[in-house]
Order: C-alpha cells, then structure tokens, then sequence
C-alpha cells in the first residue's frame, strides 16, 4: 500500500520539501501552452520566478491561477517541466505512485519479452526519469535536476515494487550536462552486469546495458523488429543495422540476411547475437550505407526485403532541410534495390521530420526512383514508449512499410 511506504528521504529533497513552495510566474504564452496539456515551458515564457535548480515548484499565470507544480532548473532551455496539474506535495508517495502506474500500464500491454521501458519520462507523468528493463536489471536515465534530488525515493519505489537485482544510472546523456548534473555511469543498488542477454520475442540478444546505444538497446523498435521479421523473405539487405535488431528477426523467415553498418564493433555484435540464436544465414558488411546503396543499386542488384533504419539525420530543427536529403537518397536507392513484390521497412527516429515530412520524402523517393510503391502499414515506437497527443515530442519514431507490387513501374 503507498501510505506503508515511508522510507526517509534523501537530504537534499527533504530540505527542499522543508520550505516553502517557490513560485514561478508564467507570461500568458506559456500558460496557455500548459492548459493546452503540453509540460513544458521555455526559460522564454517564465516572468518571475523564485527557486533553485531541482526546486519543485509552484507554477502560476500572471493573475495568480494555479497551472501545476513543475520541475524546476533555471540553467535549462526547458526551465520548468510541469508534474502535476493538481495542488498536491511532489513527495515519496507522489513518486511511488507514479511509479507503479507506470508498472500496472506495462503489465497490461503483455510485453513479449523481457527488455522494455517501464516509465517514459513525460508520458508517464515524470518529466525527466526513463527507466529501463533488462532481465533482472534497471537502467534509468535522469534529465532533471529534481529527479535527481529524489533519486533515493525513485531507487526504493523500484526495489520494492520490481525487486530488481540491480540498478544502474545512464548518467552519460547530453541533457545532464545542460540541466548542470554530474556526467558518468554508476550502480544506484545491487550489482549489475556490464551486459545481460535478454529476449525480444523469439529472439535473444545480448544488451550492453553499461555503455551500448540509449540504455542498452534501441527498446522503442522492439514491435517493428518483431514485424519485419513476419514480413521478412527471399535475399535481405539490412542497412544500419547496429547490433541486428531487424536481422535477427528476419533471419528466421528469410534465405539470407546481410547486415550492413560503419561500425565493426556493431557489426561483431551482430554477429555474436546470431550465434546466440544459432543463426547461419547472416553475413556482416562494414561500409558507409550512402555509397553501398549507391553502388548496389547502380549494378542492378535485387532484393526481396531491404530494411532501413538510420539514426537521426535530423538532431535539430536546423539540421530538417539535409536530413530530408539524406532520407530521399537512402530510400530512393533501396526502392530501386528491390524486387518486384519486394518489401521495404524504412524507419526515421528524427522528431523534426514529421510524420506527414516523411511520407512526402517517400512520396519524391518512389517518384524519382520510377517505381510504384503500395503502403502496407504506417507504425511508430512501441506501446510501452507511449505518444500523448497534446505533447507532439512524444511522437518521434516512424515506420514505413512499403511494398513494390509486381504491376510495372512508370
């Protein structure tokens, strides 16, 4: 029952609930940015406020009106993140609450596997707080100062509800070092393993859950992975493939899977994963993706299947105008790398490129390349990295699966 749960607070939150609430004082922007449901607000649309960084503190528009209690850190763009919408205290219980219903959501969704996310930061109503499943093991990844300031809280909420063998903090992210946090990894209880093999359906992989991409795996890809292995047949080319996420999934329907990356420590990843499935059928490529879609596709080379999943060409808003370049090219070379009835899974994890931008890419793709392109399905991230519609930076992953239907070309 939350009321048992009564452990002593670290110090520095318990004297940051000691004081007084701090209030900060919203311009009419950014108050009417929060009643549309969005948490965030900008250093721009803060007028006044009092506090220090990790305060949790009293958001207010310019009359007075109560908007929320937010996560506070003057030293961040995003200067306040609003918790709670209700006038109640941001304290042990609050976040054991969260916590848990984040927990009851995934149990509901009936995960099959055994690596997944459990608390989605802002979706799950804890700006700034990932936590990640491994097997046994925890990662989280903290960007908020007031998180951080409740890690003792947030730690003992998961021993007791999870019962992890360990916990590990990903403290290596960009947006520690803008919220002023510490940057490193470290053991917040237990002892946890530089790497567990952990299982996505019907297959396994091993997560280097200390130093591997996000904190340990790309977990929001786990449904399309999963997906592109039923779509999966005949000769496939698996293009960014990193540790062999899509590879692994395909390799039980198709001939033959070629995973192809920059990266060779990727790439002998990969290949120690399809060991571990017992799979033969791979074959591992190191090139730049650009000039091997180039190449292959010059030479008239086929494939049933080609998978695409690149990193974000587009990191900021600046960056939309090169990535959509970047994203027109690699899919204009796979569609002409296909086989007639061959399918395309092609993937963008840049929020800047909007859903409606990335069929648009396709759409100028499919027309220069001189092929017909047929939709099979439009998917996104999985359930357990969940969108929330007033918040559009929750929506940042799209999938396309595209098939080059037999009917000629014009």
């Amino acid at each position: 029952m939350l009321a048992e749960f009564t452990r002593t607070p670290g110090k520095e939150a318990y004297n940051s609930l000691e004081r007084e609430t701090p209030e900060a004082v919203v311009t009419n922007r950014g108050a009417a940015r929060v009643r549309g449901g969005h948490p965030w607000i900008y250093r721009s649309d803060i007028a006044d406020a009092a506090g220090e960084p990790g305060d949790i503190v009293r958001v207010v528009d310019r009359r007075g009106g109560f908007l929320g209690r937010a996560f506070y850190n003057p030293k961040s763009e995003i200067s306040a993140r609003i918790a709670t919408r209700e006038e109640e205290p941001v304290d042990e219980t609050w976040f054991r609450n969260r916590i848990e219903k984040s927990i009851v959501y995934r149990d509901s969704l009936e995960i099959d596997a055994d690596a997944y996310r459990i608390l989605h930061a802002e979706a799950d109503g804890v700006p700034g707080l990932i936590v990640d499943r491994y097997g046994n093991y925890l990662v989280l990844q903290v960007g908020a100062a007031a998180v951080e300031r409740c890690l003792e809280w947030v730690t003992a909420a998961l021993e007791d509800l999870l019962a992890p063998a360990g916990i590990l903090l990903r403290g290596d992210t960009a947006v520690r070092k803008r919220e002023g946090l510490e940057v490193g990894v470290r053991t917040l209880s237990g002892d946890v393993q530089e790497s567990v093999v952990v299982r996505e359906g019907s297959v396994h992989y091993r997560a280097e859950i200390w130093s591997g991409q996000k904190t340990g795996g790309f977990l929001d890809q786990r449904e399309n992975h999963i997906a592109a292995g039923r779509y999966a047949r005949g000769r496939v080319l698996d293009v960014f493939s990193y540790a062999g996420g899509f590879a692994l999934h395909a390799a039980r329907n198709a001939d033959t899977v070629e995973c192809v990356d920059a990266s060779g420590p990727a790439l002998e990843a990969a290949r120690e994963n399809a060991a571990l499935n017992g799979y033969e059928n791979l074959t591992f490529t190191r090139s730049n993706a650009f000039d091997l879609l180039r190449e292959r596709s010059d030479a008239g080379e086929r494939y049933d299947t080609v998978i695409l999943d690149p990193p974000a060409f587009a990191k900021t808003k600046r960056d939309l105008s090169g990535a959509r370049r970047a994203y027109k090219e690699i899919n204009l070379r796979a569609m002409k790398l296909l086989a007639p009835g061959g399918i395309l899974v092609t993937c963008s994890c840049s929020y800047h490129l909007s859903q409606e931008q990335m069929q648009e890419t396709l759409r100028d793709a499919a027309s220069d390349a001189g092929v017909t392109m047929r939709v099979r399905e439009w998917r996104g991230q999985a359930l357990d990295h969940p969108e929330i519609l007033t918040v559009p930076e929750t929506h940042y992953l799209k999938c396309a699966v595209l098939e080059r239907p037999d009917i000629g070309s014009k």
